[in-house]
């Protein structure tokens, strides 16, 4: 008896596609079962950084799995929001970015990934608001008495930045477009150089972050003339915002997490809901208060909605200032 002729199995492109999906589900409910890996752009000691490890072991905690933190510092964060928009989208490589990389860089040179394409919003864990201080050589103690010294001394009063592209180099054109005056940029290579020569008396002011700042703000090195964003921080009841006196100013850093581009749903949700949940935890509210945050915790379209305006703000300023980068 001749047996049957072997035949190969075919499967129609909608069969094929199901049984993708199907792994795809299969994968998503399972998840996590091994190590995650959190990038950051920036190196150790930085808000990202911060942030980042102060958040991970909570995930660890709620994901039953590792959340393993890597540093990947370079080109104003782009290295690593390039890493995750080419990594797998398996919900294994999540990414804290910042306005830097998503908001900034994207409006200066031409990247290899577009922030409102190549990526999965999870949530934004809060906005980190910054403050305009002064050196106390400065014969200005309010944001008013500011803009009035650079009105009456048009070019005479400098700014430090970061460099020139950072956000405290835009906060200052912000800031100098906003208010009507004319002071001159100094740009560093770093916020720790622009603040040691704020303090040293060889610049006049700097738009930095608000913790940094503090401890010299405290010992009377620094002046604290006002916040960046749309109200006083929770952290700094006292400080005048800069937009009480220069109406429409607002620069805050925002930090929130992200995936690469078709990250199973599933698997955005189940982060987004742990990290919703670690927000609200009253422990992890109050160090980000500390350190000068607006905690959020919102939705992925929330956050996606609000890189989408970041951006569009700070294409204006920049083309308004002019800026270029090398």
């Amino acid at each position: 008896m001749l047996s049957r002729p072997f035949r190969f199995a075919s499967f129609t492109p909608v069969a094929v596609v199901l049984c993708l999906l199907g792994a795809a589900t299969a994968d998503a409910q399972q998840y996590p079962n091994r190590p995650i890996r959190l990038i950051v752009g920036y190196p150790p000691g930085g808000p990202s950084d911060i942030t980042a490890r102060l958040v991970a072991p909570y995930l660890t905690e709620a994901l039953g799995q590792q959340i393993v933190i890597d540093n990947r510092a370079g080109a104003g964060g782009t290295v690593a929001a390039t890493l995750t928009a080419r990594a797998e989208p398996d919900g294994y490589t999540i990414s804290i970015v910042a306005n830097g990389e998503m908001a900034i860089s994207p409006n200066l040179r031409k990247l290899p990934y577009d922030p409102l394409k190549d990526f999965e919003t999870v949530s934004r864990i809060g906005a980190n608001q910054l403050a305009l201080v002064v050196h106390p050589s400065v014969q200005a103690k309010s944001v008013a008495e500011l803009v009035a010294l650079a009105k009456a001394k048009p070019g005479t009063v400098n700014f430090a930045s970061a460099g020139t592209g950072s956000t405290a180099h835009l906060a200052g054109e912000l800031f100098k477009s906003l208010a009507g005056i004319d002071i001159v940029h100094v740009p560093y290579k770093g916020a720790g150089p622009a603040l040691i020569d704020l303090i040293g008396g060889q610049v006049h002011m700097l738009i930095t972050g608000y913790p940094g700042a503090l401890p010299h703000i405290k010992a009377g090195r620094l002046r604290a003339l006002g916040a960046t964003g749309p109200k006083r921080m929770i952290a700094a009841p006292d400080l005048p915002t800069i937009s009480e006196t220069v109406k429409g100013y607002d620069v805050t850093s925002s930090y929130g997490l992200v995936l690469p581009l078709r990250t199973p749903k599933a698997i955005v949700a189940r982060l987004h809901r742990e990290t919703a949940a670690i927000v609200k935890k009253p422990e992890v509210r109050e160090k980000l208060i500390a350190l000068g945050f607006d905690p959020e915790g919102n939705t992925p379209a929330e956050f996606a909605a609000q890189i989408k305006s970041e951006l569009a703000k700070w294409a204006k300023v920049i083309k308004i200032a002019n800026v270029k980068v090398e």
